[in-house]
């Protein structure tokens, strides 16, 4: 039964006094699912991890994802033509930001029944991440791309590592140092197959 068409029903239901019915209804068909906040961290090297695994594709769209930091270079070097915001403003940051920088999301929310584990997280842009919430592929009628090929695309992430040993001044902007020292750590990637 269409959403539309259980809230006319449960409107009937309640015109005609049948409280009960309607009550029933919405517990069957359209049941409410309270929302509790749960602060979900990862680490930097799970998220590497898991951006490579997915090859940096946006899971929900097929479309490419660039590695973070890179966005960070970009905005460092250029300051007024790719500005960056600490929280993102989208007034004062660049829409690549939202648009083309990896993040995590649970394909079937936490709060659906979701577990917080590798299988149930995938590669996807900040702003599909914000819009996706707490809601399921089916519900948001969205499809779960396969992963990509990090041998045909990487997002930049060895572009990124190579820059930055050549241009050793970003080390000292903490996010760039940061993922910079995270890649080192994961294996298969290192200086050697740059």
């Amino acid at each position: 039964m269409e959403k539309v068409n259980i809230i006319s029903e449960v409107c009937s239901n309640l015109m005609d006094g049948k409280k009960e019915k309607g009550e029933t209804l919405l517990n069957e068909q359209y049941p409410f699912y309270g929302l509790e906040y749960a602060k979900r961290s990862y680490s930097k090297l799970q998220m590497v991890k898991i951006f490579i695994r997915d090859g940096f594709i946006d899971r929900y769209s097929g479309q490419k994802l660039i590695f973070p930091p890179v966005l960070r270079v970009l905005s460092k070097t250029y300051p007024h033509q790719f500005p960056y915001h600490p929280n993102w403003k989208m007034s004062e940051c660049h829409p690549a930001y939202w648009d083309l920088s990896p993040t995590l999301d649970h394909i079937v929310p936490i709060v659906k029944g979701g577990k917080n584990n590798i299988e149930n997280l995938v590669s996807t842009s900040m702003l599909r991440n914000s819009t996706k919430s707490n809601f399921t592929l089916e519900e948001l009628g969205w499809k779960l791309y396969e992963p990509g090929n990090f041998s045909e695309w990487d997002g930049l992430i060895h572009w990124f590592m190579e820059y930055v040993e050549n241009h050793q001044e970003l080390l000292t902007i903490s996010n760039i140092k940061q993922w910079y020292m995270t890649v080192q750590k994961v294996n298969g990637i290192n200086k050697d197959n740059l």
